[in-house]
C-alpha cells in the first residue's frame, strides 16, 4: 500500500510527493520482517535497522523498513492518512 499526496510548499504544489507507511513488525528472519499495516500483511527489509523486534513500529518506504518509530507516531500517521 503506497500513498501519493500533492502539497504545497511556498504557493508551488509539489506533485506526488511519497508518503512513507506506519507498520507494526509481526514477524522476523533472515534480515526480513513481517509488518502489518492496518490489517495488510507484507514482508520488507530489515536490514537498515538494528536491534528490531516483533512488535516494533516501523516507517516503511519502497518495501524497505527505513526506521523505527513509537507506537503513539504509528498512531499519529494512521490518523492523517485517513484524514487524507
Amino acid at each position: 500500500m503506497r500513498f501519493a499526496i500533492q502539497i504545497m510548499i511556498n504557493d508551488q504544489e509539489v506533485k506526488n510527493m511519497c508518503v512513507g507507511l506506519s507498520a507494526k513488525v509481526v514477524d522476523l528472519k533472515d534480515g526480513t520482517a513481517i509488518i502489518d499495516a492496518s490489517g495488510a500483511k507484507r514482508s520488507v527489509s530489515a536490514d537498515l535497522i538494528d536491534d528490531l523486534e516483533i512488535g516494533d513500529y516501523v516507517m516503511v518506504h519502497a518495501g524497505v523498513a527505513i526506521a523505527k518509530i513509537t507506537d503513539d507516531d504509528a498512531s499519529e500517521t494512521e490518523k492523517i492518512m485517513e484524514e487524507l
